[in-house]
C-alpha cells in the first residue's frame, strides 16, 4: 500500500481501510473523508470532546481553495486537480461534511492536525469527484497538491486573522443594532428624572435617556475600538511557509494568494510586508481579544445597571420594568428576573477569561512560531460568536421593550440626599453638607426642609431645586449666585 488502500469495500460503522502516514500503519473508519493523521490526532487528543468551531474549519478552507486557483493560475497544480480541490472546498463551505472535521480543540502545537484534517478530507472529495476511492490519495495527494506551498505554520495564522474578520462582520451589525437601540431608547426616555448614584449612594439628579444614551456612545465607542484593532489582522503573512522565509512558494503566490483570498471571503485583505514578523508574532490577534475583552467589560457594565435599576418590585430600586421573557422561579409564584442581562453578563465573564487565555498563549511563542495558536483560534472565535449572539438578543429581548417606572424614578430623586449639592453655591458646602445630614436623620425631603428652615425666598427656592436644570451644565439659582461671608 502507498498511502493508503481500503480493507473492505463496506463503509458501515464497523468497516475500516489501511491508510498509512510517516508513522505506519493506522485502521480509518471506511465512511470518514478524513484519513490517518486525523485519526492519530483524535486518538492522542480525547481532551474536550469539543470539536472545532465552524470558523475554524470555514477559514481553513478558504486558504486551501484560494491555494489551488493561485497554482492552477500559474500552472503548478495541473487544472483538472486544481477544479476538483476547489469542488471539494466548495461543497464544505456550502454546509456539507462538516462531521468530518474531529480534531479536539486542544491538540499538537500550532493546529498541523487540524491543518492536516482539512487537507485529508479535501484529498479524498476531490478524489471521489475524479473517480478515485477514498483513501487512495491519488491523484490528490494531502500533503502534495492540497498544502502546496504552504505550511501549518502560515496557514492557521492567516485562518485567525481571516476567521477574526469574518466573524467580526456579525459582531459590528449586532452591537450597531444595539447602540441603535440604546440610543433609541434613551430619545423616549429623555423626560424621565430621576436620582444618579455613585458609589451606590444617592447623587444628583440625571435623566434616565441620558443614562441610557451614554450606553449608546459607550457601545459605539467600542465599535470603534474593534475596526481600529481590525485593521492589523488584515495583513496576511501567507506564503511565509515554514519559519517566514517562504522556502518551496512561488514569488508571485502571496500576491495572487491575497487577491484570491479578498474575492472568495469578501474581506479587505493585503499581503503582509514582513512574513517572518507575522509568523513569529501573534500580538496582532492579542490586540484584536483585547478589543474583545474590553467590549464586553463595558457590555457586562451595562447588563448589571439594567439589574439594578430594574431590582424590586417592592424591595428595590425599580426604576425601570425589562420585558418578561421566562417565569424567574421554580419556586416562588409570580417571580420574573433579569434573565437577558443575566445571560449578557455570563458571556462577558467568557470573554474575558478567553482574553486572559489568548494573551497568555500569545506571549508564549518561541523564536518564528507561536505553537499555541488552536486555543489563540478557539478563544477569539468564540468570544466573537457568543458576543454577537448576546448583543442582538439584549437589543432585541430587553432593551427594545424596558419601560420606565416614572413614579419610582420621581419618587426616589425627590429623597436624594444629594440635592442638597444644588444649595452649595448659595448657602456654602458646610451648611448644605448640614441639611443633607438633617434630612436623611428626620426623613424630610431636602424641599421641604429649605421652605421649613427659611434656608432661601420660596421662588428662589425653586429655581435652585429644579431638578430639570439640574441634569443640564449650570449652576443653581445662577452663575450670579453667591455664599456670603458671613
Amino acid at each position: 500500500m502507498a498511502a493508503g488502500t481500503s480493507s473492505t469495500s463496506a463503509r458501515s460503522d464497523s468497516a475500516t481501510r489501511t491508510e498509512k502516514d510517516p508513522l505506519g500503519a493506522l485502521a480509518v473508519p471506511a465512511s470518514a473523508l478524513y484519513g490517518a493523521q486525523t485519526v492519530r490526532a483524535t486518538q492522542n487528543f480525547p481532551i474536550s470532546g469539543m470539536r472545532p468551531l465552524p470558523m475554524f474549519v470555514t477559514a481553513v478552507v478558504w486558504i486551501k481553495k484560494a491555494a489551488a486557483l493561485t497554482h492552477k493560475q500559474t500552472g503548478r497544480l495541473d487544472p483538472k486537480l486544481a477544479d476538483a480541490i476547489v469542488a471539494a472546498a466548495d461543497e464544505i463551505l456550502g454546509g456539507a461534511h462538516r462531521d468530518h472535521f474531529v480534531v479536539d480543540v486542544y491538540q499538537a502545537g500550532a493546529g498541523t492536525s487540524h491543518n492536516m484534517n482539512v487537507n485529508e478530507v479535501l484529498a479524498n472529495l476531490a478524489n471521489e469527484h475524479l473517480g478515485s476511492a477514498r483513501g487512495s490519495y491519488a491523484p490528490i495527494h494531502p500533503n502534495d497538491h492540497v498544502n502546496m506551498a504552504q505550511s501549518t505554520n502560515d496557514v492557521i495564522p492567516t485562518a485567525i486573522r481571516l476567521g477574526a474578520l469574518a466573524l467580526a462582520r456579525d459582531l459590528v451589525a449586532a452591537f450597531g443594532m444595539l447602540r441603535d437601540a440604546l440610543l433609541a431608547k434613551g430619545a423616549e426616555l429623555d423626560d424621565v428624572l430621576k436620582s444618579g448614584r455613585t458609589h451606590l449612594q444617592d447623587a444628583m439628579p440625571i435623566r434616565l435617556g441620558q443614562e441610557f444614551r451614554a450606553y449608546g456612545v459607550t457601545i459605539d465607542r467600542n465599535l470603534k475600538r474593534i475596526a481600529m484593532a481590525a485593521t492589523f489582522l488584515r495583513d496576511l503573512g501567507i506564503g511565509g511557509s515554514a519559519v517566514g522565509t517562504g522556502v518551496n512558494v512561488e514569488p508571485e503566490y502571496p500576491a495572487l494568494m491575497v487577491e484570491h483570498l479578498r474575492t472568495i471571503t469578501g474581506l479587505g485583505l493585503e499581503e503582509g510586508t514582513d512574513r517572518i514578523q507575522l509568523m513569529q508574532s501573534m500580538g496582532d490577534a492579542a490586540g484584536f481579544s483585547g478589543a474583545l475583552r474590553t467590549l464586553a467589560v463595558d457590555l457586562g457594565k451595562i447588563a448589571s445597571d439594567l439589574r439594578l435599576m430594574a431590582s424590586g418590585p417592592r424591595t428595590g430600586l425599580d426604576e425601570i420594568r425589562l420585558p418578561a421573557v421566562q417565569p424567574g422561579s421554580s419556586i416562588m409564584p409570580g417571580k420574573v428576573n433579569p434573565s437577558i442581562p443575566e445571560m449578557v453578563n455570563q458571556v462577558c465573564f467568557q470573554v474575558m477569561g478567553n482574553d486572559t487565555c489568548v494573551a497568555i498563549a500569545a506571549e508564549h511563542g518561541q523564536l518564528e512560531l507561536n505553537v499555541m495558536m488552536p486555543v489563540i483560534a478557539h478563544n477569539i472565535f468564540l468570544s466573537e460568536m457568543i458576543l454577537t449572539n448576546a448583543a442582538r438578543s439584549l437589543a432585541e429581548k430587553t432593551i427594545a421593550g424596558i419601560e420606565a417606572n416614572r413614579e419610582m424614578c420621581a419618587y426616589w430623586v425627590e429623597r436624594s440626599a444629594a440635592l442638597a449639592t444644588a444649595l452649595a453655591p448659595q448657602i456654602g458646602y458646610a451648611r448644605a453638607a448640614e441639611l443633607s445630614k438633617q434630612s436623611v436623620k428626620e426623613n424630610v425631603l431636602i424641599r421641604d426642609l429649605v421652605k421649613r428652615e427659611h434656608i432661601l425666598p420660596e421662588s428662589e427656592a425653586e429655581d435652585v431645586l429644579d431638578l430639570r436644570k439640574m441634569t443640564e451644565i449650570g449652576v443653581p439659582g445662577g452663575a450670579h449666585g453667591g455664599v456670603s461671608a458671613g
